[in-house]
């Protein structure tokens, strides 16, 4: 199977330098310095008139935790049925229990919001305290895949779960290693996790822009994989 590509975008300059140099997928997102954010109906607007690979917008209300007071969950609701009217390809969030647990009724509630699109549980996973009984959750509440740097702060650390969870997922669920991935660091991963699908924001100076050359390489090194 051939191995995929995830650009997470925080504007529509790195969107499409992501189309332009092989990315497969786009994660649309604001607010880099928190991990991301929903963007606004405008950005999303305009990647979905100026991109044609696959636009996945992060629903997101605020930085912080993956709690959520019922006015915030309300906007979820909102966002995911406005911005479902542009056509884009999925959606991308995750909500937790006080508990550190998949909240599953509420993230259930918002993928039966989102049908037919497909939605990536994304790094609160990583806040979870059992990974293994967290991912069977996920799959219950029906996501197509999980956005993961294996329970750690970075994919190379997170290693060795993030095989672990491949395997666990089998063919039910895709598992897509992300955070802190590089084109240095992604012939390594991949060697031992074999997943199908990676994620990066491709951004290698401390600005908010993806390199074209290292989505290359991130690219490259794939296929080579």
């Amino acid at each position: 199977m051939e191995k995929k590509l995830e650009i997470a975008c925080f504007n529509l300059e790195s969107a499409l330098i992501a189309q332009e140099n092989g990315a497969d997928r786009i994660e649309l997102c604001n607010g880099i310095k928190v991990g991301g954010t929903t963007p606004t109906v405008a950005i999303i607007e305009n990647a979905k008139q100026n991109v044609s690979v696959d636009l996945y917008v992060m629903i997101r209300p605020r930085s912080g935790n993956f709690v959520y007071s019922d006015e915030e969950f309300q906007l979820m609701k909102q966002d995911i049925l406005k911005i479902k009217t542009i056509g884009v390809t999925g959606f991308v969030f995750g909500i937790l229990t006080k508990n550190h647990t998949i909240d599953i009724e509420k993230n259930k509630e918002l993928i039966d919001l989102a049908e037919p699109i497909p939605c990536t549980f994304h790094r609160a996973f990583d806040a979870v305290e059992n990974y293994k009984k967290a991912l069977e959750n996920v799959i219950e509440c029906g996501f197509s895949t999980v956005l993961t740097s294996g329970t750690f702060s970075n994919v190379m650390e997170g290693k060795n779960v993030l095989r672990e969870l491949v395997i666990q997922a089998k063919d039910r669920i895709t598992i897509m290693p992300g955070g802190g991935l590089r084109s240095t660091n992604i012939s390594e991963l991949d060697e031992l996790v074999n997943a199908n699908f990676y994620h990066s924001s491709a951004i290698i100076d401390g600005s908010e822009i993806a390199n074209p050359e290292e989505i290359i390489q991130l690219k490259k090194k794939l296929t080579l994989s």
